[in-house]
Protein backbone atom coordinates (compact mmCIF):
# COMPACT_ATOMS: atom_id res chain seq x y z
CA UNK A 1 0.00 0.00 0.00
CA UNK A 2 1.77 3.36 -1.05
CA UNK A 3 -1.07 5.56 -1.78
CA UNK A 4 -2.52 7.74 0.61
CA UNK A 5 -5.33 6.19 2.87
CA UNK A 6 -8.89 8.23 3.22
CA UNK A 7 -10.02 8.99 6.47
CA UNK A 8 -13.36 11.00 7.29
CA UNK A 9 -13.34 13.12 11.16
CA UNK A 10 -16.23 12.93 12.77
CA UNK A 11 -17.08 15.42 14.91
CA UNK A 12 -16.53 19.53 13.76
CA UNK A 13 -16.30 21.02 17.55
CA UNK A 14 -13.42 21.38 19.61
CA UNK A 15 -11.02 18.58 19.02
CA UNK A 16 -12.51 17.73 15.14
CA UNK A 17 -10.35 21.06 13.62
CA UNK A 18 -6.98 19.63 15.13
CA UNK A 19 -7.41 16.41 13.32
CA UNK A 20 -8.86 17.72 10.47
CA UNK A 21 -5.55 19.97 10.30
CA UNK A 22 -3.09 17.08 10.72
CA UNK A 23 -4.81 14.93 8.58
CA UNK A 24 -4.59 17.12 5.63
CA UNK A 25 -1.65 18.14 6.45
CA UNK A 26 -0.25 14.35 6.19
CA UNK A 27 1.25 12.53 3.46
CA UNK A 28 0.23 9.38 3.89
CA UNK A 29 -3.57 10.56 4.53
CA UNK A 30 -6.13 12.00 2.30
CA UNK A 31 -8.85 14.21 4.39
CA UNK A 32 -12.06 12.81 2.65
CA UNK A 33 -14.83 14.50 4.37
CA UNK A 34 -15.93 16.16 7.46
CA UNK A 35 -18.91 15.13 9.45
CA UNK A 36 -21.10 16.95 11.76
CA UNK A 37 -24.81 17.47 12.58
CA UNK A 38 -24.29 20.89 12.11
CA UNK A 39 -23.17 21.19 8.51
CA UNK A 40 -22.50 24.87 8.68
CA UNK A 41 -19.80 24.17 11.83
CA UNK A 42 -18.33 20.86 9.60
CA UNK A 43 -18.30 23.72 6.52
CA UNK A 44 -15.85 26.31 8.15
CA UNK A 45 -14.10 23.31 9.47
CA UNK A 46 -13.28 22.49 5.75
CA UNK A 47 -13.00 25.65 4.72
CA UNK A 48 -10.07 26.07 7.44
CA UNK A 49 -7.91 23.08 5.90
CA UNK A 50 -8.32 24.51 2.42
CA UNK A 51 -11.80 23.07 1.31
CA UNK A 52 -12.88 19.12 1.67
CA UNK A 53 -16.42 17.64 1.47
CA UNK A 54 -18.87 18.06 4.26
CA UNK A 55 -21.66 15.89 5.41
CA UNK A 56 -24.43 15.55 8.20
CA UNK A 57 -24.72 12.20 7.54
CA UNK A 58 -22.54 9.63 9.18
CA UNK A 59 -24.31 6.92 7.05
CA UNK A 60 -23.25 8.35 4.05
CA UNK A 61 -19.53 8.13 5.43
CA UNK A 62 -19.79 4.57 6.50
CA UNK A 63 -21.43 3.47 3.12
CA UNK A 64 -18.66 5.17 1.04
CA UNK A 65 -16.55 2.41 0.21
CA UNK A 66 -13.31 4.68 -0.63
CA UNK A 67 -12.64 5.60 3.05
CA UNK A 68 -10.84 3.31 5.07
CA UNK A 69 -10.94 5.00 8.30
CA UNK A 70 -12.71 7.27 10.66
CA UNK A 71 -11.45 9.82 13.40
CA UNK A 72 -14.07 10.23 16.24
CA UNK A 73 -14.27 13.80 17.73
CA UNK A 74 -17.75 13.55 19.51
CA UNK A 75 -19.03 13.68 23.04
CA UNK A 76 -17.98 10.74 24.82
CA UNK A 77 -21.07 9.08 24.84
CA UNK A 78 -21.61 8.71 20.91
CA UNK A 79 -18.15 6.96 20.90
CA UNK A 80 -19.07 3.44 21.45
CA UNK A 81 -22.67 3.64 18.65
CA UNK A 82 -20.06 5.40 15.99
CA UNK A 83 -17.52 3.28 16.99
CA UNK A 84 -19.27 -0.68 16.30
CA UNK A 85 -21.23 1.00 13.37
CA UNK A 86 -17.69 2.29 11.65
CA UNK A 87 -16.48 -1.42 12.51
CA UNK A 88 -19.26 -3.39 11.43
CA UNK A 89 -18.83 -0.96 8.04
CA UNK A 90 -15.58 -2.63 7.26
CA UNK A 91 -13.65 1.12 9.03
CA UNK A 92 -10.54 1.49 11.04
CA UNK A 93 -11.21 3.68 13.76
CA UNK A 94 -9.43 6.09 16.31
CA UNK A 95 -11.33 7.81 19.10
CA UNK A 96 -10.34 10.73 21.29
CA UNK A 97 -9.90 10.80 25.24
CA UNK A 98 -11.83 8.37 26.78
CA UNK A 99 -12.32 5.78 24.73
CA UNK A 100 -16.19 5.38 26.08
CA UNK A 101 -18.39 7.20 28.48
CA UNK A 102 -18.70 3.09 30.35
CA UNK A 103 -16.15 0.64 30.96
CA UNK A 104 -18.54 -2.39 29.30
CA UNK A 105 -18.89 0.13 26.09
CA UNK A 106 -15.13 0.17 25.78
CA UNK A 107 -14.65 -3.76 26.13
CA UNK A 108 -17.36 -4.46 23.61
CA UNK A 109 -15.45 -2.04 21.59
CA UNK A 110 -11.98 -3.92 21.61
CA UNK A 111 -14.09 -7.03 21.22
CA UNK A 112 -15.43 -6.01 18.16
CA UNK A 113 -12.63 -4.69 16.68
CA UNK A 114 -10.53 -7.55 17.24
CA UNK A 115 -13.30 -9.75 15.52
CA UNK A 116 -13.20 -7.69 12.66
CA UNK A 117 -9.35 -7.43 12.33
CA UNK A 118 -9.43 -3.68 11.94
CA UNK A 119 -7.57 -1.13 14.26
CA UNK A 120 -8.88 0.64 16.82
CA UNK A 121 -6.52 3.30 18.56
CA UNK A 122 -7.25 5.41 21.16
CA UNK A 123 -6.12 9.10 20.55
CA UNK A 124 -3.72 9.87 23.65
CA UNK A 125 -1.91 12.45 22.11
CA UNK A 126 0.03 13.01 24.95
CA UNK A 127 2.00 9.95 24.65
CA UNK A 128 2.98 11.06 20.67
CA UNK A 129 4.90 14.52 22.39
CA UNK A 130 8.93 14.75 22.41
CA UNK A 131 8.68 14.64 25.69
CA UNK A 132 6.54 11.61 26.79
CA UNK A 133 7.89 9.70 24.51
CA UNK A 134 11.57 10.74 25.81
CA UNK A 135 10.52 9.89 29.16
CA UNK A 136 9.19 6.45 27.83
CA UNK A 137 12.88 5.76 26.37
CA UNK A 138 15.00 6.86 29.81
CA UNK A 139 12.64 4.80 31.87
CA UNK A 140 12.87 1.60 29.42
CA UNK A 141 16.71 2.16 29.53
CA UNK A 142 17.06 2.22 33.42
CA UNK A 143 17.99 5.60 33.72
CA UNK A 144 15.59 6.06 36.48
CA UNK A 145 15.80 2.93 38.27
CA UNK A 146 13.14 1.30 39.33
CA UNK A 147 9.85 2.87 40.04
CA UNK A 148 9.40 3.95 43.19
CA UNK A 149 6.63 6.83 43.01
CA UNK A 150 4.40 8.76 39.89
CA UNK A 151 2.76 12.07 41.47
CA UNK A 152 1.18 14.43 38.73
CA UNK A 153 -0.91 17.35 38.60
CA UNK A 154 -3.20 18.99 36.01
CA UNK A 155 -4.57 22.21 37.43
CA UNK A 156 -6.35 25.46 35.80
CA UNK A 157 -9.62 27.52 35.93
CA UNK A 158 -12.14 25.88 33.76
CA UNK A 159 -13.63 24.92 31.57
CA UNK A 160 -16.33 23.01 33.41
CA UNK A 161 -17.78 20.37 31.32
CA UNK A 162 -21.10 19.48 31.64
CA UNK A 163 -21.47 15.67 31.13
CA UNK A 164 -18.47 14.69 32.94
CA UNK A 165 -16.39 15.34 36.32
CA UNK A 166 -12.91 16.51 36.53
CA UNK A 167 -12.02 12.96 36.68
CA UNK A 168 -13.03 12.31 33.51
CA UNK A 169 -12.10 15.34 31.69
CA UNK A 170 -8.22 15.99 33.01
CA UNK A 171 -6.97 13.00 34.56
CA UNK A 172 -7.47 10.43 30.93
CA UNK A 173 -4.34 12.95 30.15
CA UNK A 174 -1.84 11.87 33.37
CA UNK A 175 -3.83 7.69 33.37
CA UNK A 176 -2.47 7.86 29.63
CA UNK A 177 0.66 9.15 29.91
CA UNK A 178 1.61 6.16 33.05
CA UNK A 179 0.28 3.52 31.15
CA UNK A 180 2.62 4.53 28.08
CA UNK A 181 5.67 5.25 30.12
CA UNK A 182 5.99 2.61 32.45
CA UNK A 183 7.10 -0.84 32.05
CA UNK A 184 3.76 -2.59 33.36
CA UNK A 185 2.00 0.01 32.60
CA UNK A 186 -1.52 0.92 34.51
CA UNK A 187 -1.02 -2.13 36.53
CA UNK A 188 -3.20 -1.70 39.38
CA UNK A 189 -5.32 -3.92 41.57
CA UNK A 190 -7.67 -0.56 43.47
CA UNK A 191 -8.64 3.02 43.00
CA UNK A 192 -8.98 5.46 45.32
CA UNK A 193 -11.00 8.72 44.37
CA UNK A 194 -11.60 12.24 46.64
CA UNK A 195 -13.51 14.47 44.85
CA UNK A 196 -15.29 17.66 45.98
CA UNK A 197 -18.27 19.93 44.53
CA UNK A 198 -18.05 23.86 46.02
CA UNK A 199 -19.64 25.57 43.38
CA UNK A 200 -22.47 22.60 43.75
CA UNK A 201 -22.46 22.01 39.85
CA UNK A 202 -23.51 17.92 40.23
CA UNK A 203 -19.88 16.95 39.59
CA UNK A 204 -16.52 16.91 41.11
CA UNK A 205 -14.66 19.85 40.06
CA UNK A 206 -11.81 18.89 42.41
CA UNK A 207 -10.53 15.42 42.23
CA UNK A 208 -7.39 13.31 43.73
CA UNK A 209 -6.77 9.83 42.58
CA UNK A 210 -4.10 7.30 44.62
CA UNK A 211 -3.46 3.77 43.04
CA UNK A 212 -0.89 1.45 44.15
CA UNK A 213 1.59 0.47 41.22
CA UNK A 214 3.55 -2.82 40.31
CA UNK A 215 6.61 -3.37 42.48
CA UNK A 216 5.40 -1.51 45.64
CA UNK A 217 5.17 1.84 43.44
CA UNK A 218 2.19 4.63 43.98
CA UNK A 219 0.39 7.15 41.46
CA UNK A 220 -1.05 10.19 42.61
CA UNK A 221 -2.71 12.45 40.20
CA UNK A 222 -4.36 15.94 41.39
CA UNK A 223 -6.83 17.49 38.70
CA UNK A 224 -8.51 20.64 39.45
CA UNK A 225 -11.29 22.88 37.59
CA UNK A 226 -11.03 25.70 39.84
CA UNK A 227 -7.24 26.65 40.20
CA UNK A 228 -6.35 30.46 39.23
CA UNK A 229 -2.73 29.23 37.80
CA UNK A 230 -2.75 26.26 35.20
CA UNK A 231 -0.28 23.62 36.46
CA UNK A 232 0.91 20.61 34.26
CA UNK A 233 3.83 18.69 36.24
CA UNK A 234 5.03 15.12 36.33
CA UNK A 235 7.12 14.01 38.63
CA UNK A 236 8.41 10.40 38.44
CA UNK A 237 10.98 9.04 40.92
CA UNK A 238 13.25 5.94 40.61
CA UNK A 239 15.53 4.80 42.46
CA UNK A 240 18.20 6.19 40.69
CA UNK A 241 17.24 9.34 39.69
CA UNK A 242 14.01 11.44 39.69
CA UNK A 243 12.70 13.02 36.33
CA UNK A 244 10.36 16.40 36.77
CA UNK A 245 8.40 17.50 33.12
CA UNK A 246 6.58 20.72 33.23
CA UNK A 247 4.92 20.70 29.78
CA UNK A 248 4.43 24.33 30.14
CA UNK A 249 8.50 25.05 30.62
CA UNK A 250 9.14 24.85 26.75
CA UNK A 251 12.86 25.95 27.28
CA UNK A 252 13.30 22.40 30.35
CA UNK A 253 10.27 20.74 29.45
CA UNK A 254 11.96 17.43 31.37
CA UNK A 255 14.65 17.61 34.16
CA UNK A 256 16.58 14.64 35.59
CA UNK A 257 18.12 15.02 39.01
CA UNK A 258 20.59 12.74 40.25
CA UNK A 259 19.66 13.08 44.01
CA UNK A 260 17.78 11.12 46.44
CA UNK A 261 17.87 8.56 49.19
CA UNK A 262 20.86 5.86 48.71
CA UNK A 263 19.23 2.93 48.98
CA UNK A 264 22.81 1.18 49.40
CA UNK A 265 23.19 2.77 52.38
CA UNK A 266 19.79 1.78 54.22
CA UNK A 267 20.25 -1.04 56.99
CA UNK A 268 17.06 -3.24 57.55
CA UNK A 269 15.83 -5.49 59.54
CA UNK A 270 13.80 -8.55 59.10
CA UNK A 271 10.75 -6.33 59.11
CA UNK A 272 11.60 -2.61 59.67
CA UNK A 273 14.48 0.03 58.93
CA UNK A 274 16.34 -0.02 61.99
CA UNK A 275 16.14 2.88 63.76
CA UNK A 276 19.69 3.74 64.15
CA UNK A 277 20.32 3.68 60.15
CA UNK A 278 22.27 5.84 58.66
CA UNK A 279 20.41 7.21 55.40
CA UNK A 280 22.30 9.37 53.20
CA UNK A 281 21.22 11.52 50.42
CA UNK A 282 22.42 11.47 47.15
CA UNK A 283 23.01 14.90 45.48
CA UNK A 284 24.31 14.63 42.09
CA UNK A 285 23.83 16.43 38.95
CA UNK A 286 20.64 17.49 37.42
CA UNK A 287 20.43 17.58 33.35
CA UNK A 288 18.01 18.27 30.75
CA UNK A 289 17.86 16.42 27.51
CA UNK A 290 17.34 18.36 24.19
CA UNK A 291 13.49 17.92 22.82
CA UNK A 292 12.58 18.71 19.42
CA UNK A 293 9.52 21.00 18.73
CA UNK A 294 6.97 19.35 16.83
CA UNK A 295 2.70 18.89 17.15
CA UNK A 296 2.08 15.39 18.77
CA UNK A 297 -1.02 14.90 16.63
CA UNK A 298 1.03 14.41 13.33
CA UNK A 299 2.75 11.79 15.21
CA UNK A 300 -0.80 10.40 16.09
CA UNK A 301 -1.93 10.23 12.35
CA UNK A 302 1.04 8.79 11.26
CA UNK A 303 1.03 6.19 13.70
CA UNK A 304 -2.86 5.42 12.76
CA UNK A 305 -1.76 5.15 8.84
CA UNK A 306 1.22 2.58 10.04
CA UNK A 307 -0.45 0.27 12.41
CA UNK A 308 -3.40 0.23 9.71
CA UNK A 309 -0.71 -0.55 6.61
CA UNK A 310 1.42 -2.69 8.78
CA UNK A 311 -1.79 -4.43 10.27
CA UNK A 312 -1.00 -4.14 13.75
CA UNK A 313 -1.89 -2.55 17.08
CA UNK A 314 -1.64 1.06 17.34
CA UNK A 315 1.21 2.47 19.93
CA UNK A 316 -2.09 3.79 21.54
CA UNK A 317 -4.30 0.96 20.46
CA UNK A 318 -8.18 0.15 22.11
CA UNK A 319 -6.30 -2.08 24.82
CA UNK A 320 -4.43 1.24 26.02
CA UNK A 321 -7.50 3.52 26.15
CA UNK A 322 -9.53 0.49 27.93
CA UNK A 323 -7.01 0.31 30.62
CA UNK A 324 -7.66 3.99 31.12
CA UNK A 325 -11.39 3.87 31.14
CA UNK A 326 -11.15 0.95 33.91
CA UNK A 327 -9.55 2.98 35.95
CA UNK A 328 -11.76 5.86 35.93
CA UNK A 329 -14.55 3.36 36.48
CA UNK A 330 -12.88 2.43 39.47
CA UNK A 331 -12.44 6.10 40.95
CA UNK A 332 -16.45 6.65 39.86
CA UNK A 333 -17.07 4.00 42.53
CA UNK A 334 -14.48 4.89 44.60
CA UNK A 335 -15.93 8.50 44.71
CA UNK A 336 -19.47 6.53 45.20
CA UNK A 337 -18.27 5.08 48.15
CA UNK A 338 -16.55 7.85 50.05
CA UNK A 339 -13.03 7.65 49.15
CA UNK A 340 -13.13 3.68 49.59
CA UNK A 341 -10.64 1.71 47.43
CA UNK A 342 -12.35 0.11 44.43
CA UNK A 343 -11.27 -2.58 43.03
CA UNK A 344 -9.80 -2.54 39.20
CA UNK A 345 -11.99 -4.34 36.89
CA UNK A 346 -10.33 -5.10 33.30
CA UNK A 347 -10.75 -8.47 31.05
CA UNK A 348 -7.83 -7.60 29.29
CA UNK A 349 -4.12 -7.89 29.26
CA UNK A 350 -2.46 -5.57 31.31
CA UNK A 351 -0.28 -4.54 28.14
CA UNK A 352 -0.77 -5.85 25.04
CA UNK A 353 1.74 -6.63 22.42
CA UNK A 354 2.25 -3.65 20.06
Amino acid sequence: MTERLNVAVIGAGYWGPNLARNFRASAEWNLATICDLDIERAQGVADGVGGVPVTSSLDEVLADPSIDAIAIATPARTHHPITLAALEAGKHVMVEKPLADERHRGEDMVARADEQGLVLMADHTYCYTPAVLKIRELIAEGALGDILFVDSVRINLGLIQPDVDVFWDLAPHDLSIIDFVLPDGLDTTSVSAHGADPLRTGKACVGYLAMPLAGGAMAHIHVNWLSPTKIRQMVIGGTKRTLVWDDLNPQQRISVYDRGVDLASVTKSASTVSRDANISYRLGDTWSPALPEREALGNVVSEFAAAIREQRPARTDGEAGLRVLSVLDAARRSLAAGGAPAPMILDIPVRSAA
